[in-house]
């Protein structure tokens, strides 16, 4: 079986190639991959190369595929597998496998798996830490989110606080009723955690949103209304932490004195870690959510409010599998819709160049069709497009019936129409 696949080298060398995938063992499973959204923990991956700490010292000879965020169809299932798995199921695959204390992963760490192909083999591993999942629903790039998703769900499980005054025993999860800010959320995993936020099982009762791009804030007020956040019981602010020469005062007024119950840090710039923890209430918990690529990253934290004030800090990266179902349930119900993380379509032809450039590309989540060729494409842009290429008309018409949003029956349109 040949696949195209784009494959890692070594810090920024990408390449994509057609090649003869082996024949798969017993333990092994041949998928046929349809989406992968790009992560910007592929990002640093590619910017690193061998210094990250998931990608092995030979890519130079034994280069990995990348993309973990991937759906698709099982091809041949491995005799190991076969009263588990069949062709033709569909699947998401939880990457955050940690098999025997090791850091592997899909997308940073096999020769011949990762999301960014049009065909992989699913190592043994996968399937051992039953981390290969059935997906029922009918578009692929759901499942795709289904990851991304997931880690926010690990995240929101992961803040913690006093079950009473002195007493030692923490409750997991946001702060019912609580006060919320989402600290540089705006981007594609910021409009994740608002969602969540939203229409998860705990809501807080105030959440606040910070940004600094007013284009950004405003597709991010379009998208949740402050009708839609009442009818959950919650109250929703976005704040443009630019308009303010004291954006922590402002915060902290906002909250009405009393500092943040949850705070969630969704980027890895020093002021605005700083900015979180000044704006910690009584019992105040900071989820640095934001990977840093640097080793050094280091912030002021004010530690006369840990211990008179009970603040504290976690930190949380992947997820697990219960948390990946979690995510397919969620949005298989309806509670939330991974769409508003999607501002882009792109094709495997252009997905490295993607990859490499993603810090600097305006907008969320950039979506890749494995087996069209398509340029980086903005939604936004389709109804221009379209006045030279009907598909990009019908396509705006798609995304207009569903509040300008990607969609099941555009990604239905895309692989019927642009198909090769």
């Amino acid at each position: 079986m040949k696949t195209k696949a784009v494959r890692l080298y070594g810090a920024k060398d990408l390449r994509l190639e057609t090649y003869e995938l082996p024949a798969i063992t017993e333990e092994e499973i041949l998928v046929k991959i349809y989406t992968d959204s790009v992560c910007m923990s592929t990002y640093k991956e590619v910017k690193l190369g061998t210094a990250h700490k998931r990608v092995p010292g030979d890519v130079a000879e034994n280069p990995i595929i990348i993309g973990h965020e991937m759906a698709g169809e099982i091809v041949e299932v491995g005799k190991r597998w076969m009263e588990d798995f069949y062709p033709g199921q569909r699947f998401s695959i939880q990457p955050d496998i940690n098999y025997l204390g090791k850091g592997w992963a899909p997308g940073y760490s096999f020769p011949n798996c990762g999301g960014d192909c049009t065909y992989c083999i699913l190592p043994k591993e996968v399937m051992e830490k039953d981390c290969l999942i059935p997906y029922a629903g009918e578009a692929f790039y759901a499942a795709s989110l289904a990851e991304p998703v997931c880690t926010l769900i690990s995240a929101f499980k992961a803040f913690y606080h006093r079950s009473a005054y002195a007493a030692y025993e923490h409750i997991m999860g946001l702060k019912e009723g609580g006060k919320m800010a989402i600290l540089a959320g705006t981007g594609a995993m910021g409009l994740g955690a608002i969602d969540l936020a939203l229409h998860g099982d705990k809501k807080p009762s105030l959440l606040v949103v910070t940004g600094r791009t007013p284009k950004k804030l405003e597709r991010a007020a379009r998208i949740f209304t402050e009708e839609e956040a009442k009818k959950n019981g919650v109250e929703i602010r976005f704040v443009n932490t630019t308009k303010t020469e004291d954006p922590v005062a402002l915060l902290k007024e906002i909250s009405g004195g009393t500092g943040f119950d949850d705070v969630m840090v969704m980027t890895p710039v020093t002021e605005v870690i700083s900015m979180g923890n000044q704006i910690l209430g009584y019992d105040g918990c900071l989820n640095f959510f934001a990977g840093p690529s640097d080793k050094t990253l280091t912030a002021p934290i004010n530690f006369y409010d840990i211990h008179y004030q009970f603040t504290h800090i976690c930190g949380t990266s992947g997820a697990t599998v219960q948390d990946m179902k979690d995510a397919l349930q969620l949005a298989g119900e309806g509670r939330i819709n991974p769409s508003v993380m999607v501002t882009h379509i792109v094709g495997i032809d252009n997905v490295a160049e993607t990859t490499i450039n993603l810090s600097d590309i305006p907008g969320g989540k950039k979506l890749c069709y494995t087996h069209l060729n398509l340029p980086l494409i903005a939604l936004e842009d389709f109804k221009e497009l379209g006045k030279d290429d009907s598909r990009f008309a019908d396509l705006d018409e798609i995304c207009e019936r569903h509040a300008g949003l990607w969609s099941a029956e555009a990604e239905m349109y895309l692989m019927e129409h642009f198909k090769e």
